[in-house]
């Protein structure tokens, strides 16, 4: 079995939308999309190059895929070149309910139960991508159907946009795989993986804060 890993852009506020540009995801008259260019350096550039090293296949939901297949496509030999060819190589499989122009080499439509769907592309594959695709990735949180959690952190608060948690959170552990990574432009990359259970709670008055373990 293989590894479903969540790759985000957020704000301090965990906004998640459209980081990448203005029509990105205009939905509810969100006025910050491209709010992550500025912020973008050479160190923050190849965390994210070097997270997709190894990745064997993309998930993605109906918006993220129908952004990426208009793009990437058409940016082989350019600047983005080690990119754009690993994701035209690898599989493509888009949640969507609706009926995707599946044009982009090697995208496949999931069925209907995305639940057993996404268990029968992780048995396929040692390294899943899930990029962007917030809708999606509610689903992923609330099934606990992912196995690690890239967040590059930014250093900007814009009060508004749809959260990277946004109604599919449910009460989870997780372990931080290594250090805190920090960029010169402040974006933080923090690396989880999921963990067993749920999380405990305790008394900060009482002997040895009276911890309760999750079961």
């Amino acid at each position: 079995m293989g590894l479903i890993e969540i790759e985000l852009f957020t704000t301090l506020d965990l906004v998640g939308q459209a980081p990448g540009g203005p029509d990105e995801d205009p939905d509810n008259g969100f006025a910050y999309g491209g709010w992550q260019a500025p912020l973008l350096d050479d160190v923050a550039g190849a965390q994210v190059a070097a997270a997709y090293e190894s990745t064997d296949a993309l998930l993605l939901g109906r918006r993220t895929y129908d952004i990426f297949a208009a793009y990437w496509p058409h940016q082989e030999g350019g600047a983005d070149d080690d990119i754009a060819t690993l994701f035209n190589r690898v599989p493509k499989y888009v949640a969507s309910r609706g009926t995707p122009d599946l044009s982009w080499a090697g995208s496949t439509q999931l069925g209907p139960d995305l639940a057993a769907a996404v268990r029968e592309v992780r048995d396929r594959h040692e390294h899943v991508k899930v990029v962007g695709s917030l809708d999606l990735v509610q689903t992923l949180l609330r099934e606990k159907l992912f196995d690690r959690l890239d967040l590059w952190v930014h250093p900007i608060v814009l009060g508004a946009g749809k959260s990277v948690f946004d109604g599919g959170a449910v009460p989870s552990n997780l372990v931080l795989l290594e250090p805190p990574a920090a960029s010169p432009r402040g974006t933080v990359l923090l690396r989880y993986a999921l963990a067993e259970g749920t999380p405990g709670t305790g008394d900060m008055a009482a002997p040895d804060r009276g911890v309760e373990h999750g079961a």
